[in-house]
């Protein structure tokens, strides 16, 4: 069993930057796919960024040159680092870690990119 911790979410005006955190109970960043997905209200899941196991990042057209997923293996920790955040940003976003048949999900963290 593998838990995941999101943290890093908040308040923040258009234009504006947040970092992101997703804690693993135990080390699987070198064994899992780990990924950042957000939804939004009324709309369904989506893919935001991803990190493979040997550490190729793909990200959506959306995000594409405004975020960046990071991992620390030492920390067990995943990042998703957002700038020039935009309203269409706001959702809650949550971590994933992937491998075969396995999918864990973090508890989500809330981004709201308002003025």
């Amino acid at each position: 069993q593998v838990q995941l911790v999101d943290s890093g979410g908040g308040l923040v005006q258009p234009g504006g930057s947040l970092r992101l955190s997703c804690a693993a109970s135990r080390n699987i960043l070198s064994t899992y796919a780990m990924g950042w997905y957000r939804q939004a209200p009324g709309k369904q899941r989506e893919l935001v960024a991803v990190i493979s196991i040997g550490g190729n990042t793909n990200y959506s057209d959306s995000v594409k040159g405004r975020f960046t997923i990071s991992r620390d293996n030492a920390k067990n920790t995943v990042y998703l680092k957002m700038d020039s955040l935009k309203p269409e940003d706001t959702a809650v976003y949550y971590c994933n870690a992937a491998r075969a048949f396995m999918s864990y999900w973090g508890q989500g963290t809330q981004v709201t990119v308002s003025s």
